[in-house]
């Protein structure tokens, strides 16, 4: 068993943290889509603590795999040519993204003035003072990079589709860690 990444092949942790966040951003944005039409009362009040909580967890883990890929750097590109800057430049935007949605969630959360709890136990630090209009900034700012994110995927899952079907193994290899 491979851990980290080869020259051609991706270790376990690679894939390990490339499908659990996968899942994640699917629960999240699922969550996120039942809640955002929901006023938070006594009986929902769990379903924010748990996208909050989700949320930050999804942070950490694109932080973990940013440090993980300079210490086991991605295996090289299977394309060539303009796929290989499309794909750099989808990744780019994927992990900016992936930055941006819970960070502004977690400004947004904190400009409310009301506590951001962390598994409905631990009170998560403020990042931006109590502000209405920050707050909404905030929120909006989450909500258009979620959409731009969603769009980003499609496009992510449509190119591996297509690269696997055109023989190139680059589904497998992320599958199996190898072609």
């Amino acid at each position: 068993m491979m851990w980290r990444n080869g020259p051609d092949g991706f270790g376990l942790v690679s894939r390990a943290l490339h499908w659990g966040m996968a899942v994640l951003i699917v629960v999240l944005f699922s969550l996120g889509l039942r809640i955002s039409s929901m006023q938070p009362d006594l009986s929902t009040l769990w379903l924010f603590g748990l996208h909050k909580t989700l949320g930050l967890t999804l942070l950490v883990l694109v932080l973990l795999r940013l440090v993980w890929h300079r210490i086991s750097p991605p295996p090289r590109p299977m394309a060539s040519g303009w796929q290989v800057k499309a794909a750099k430049a989808g990744h780019l935007g994927l992990y900016l993204l992936m930055l941006v949605i819970p960070l502004s969630g977690w400004v947004a959360s904190s400009a409310t003035g009301i506590d951001t709890l962390f598994a409905d136990r631990w009170v998560v630090l403020p990042i931006a003072p109590v502000s209405a209009s920050l707050e909404a900034t905030a929120f909006a700012v989450h909500g258009i990079a979620t959409k731009l994110l969603m769009a980003l995927l499609t496009l992510h899952v449509l190119a591996a589709l297509q690269h696997e079907m055109a023989g190139q193994g680059t589904l497998t290899r992320m599958l199996r860690g190898r072609r």
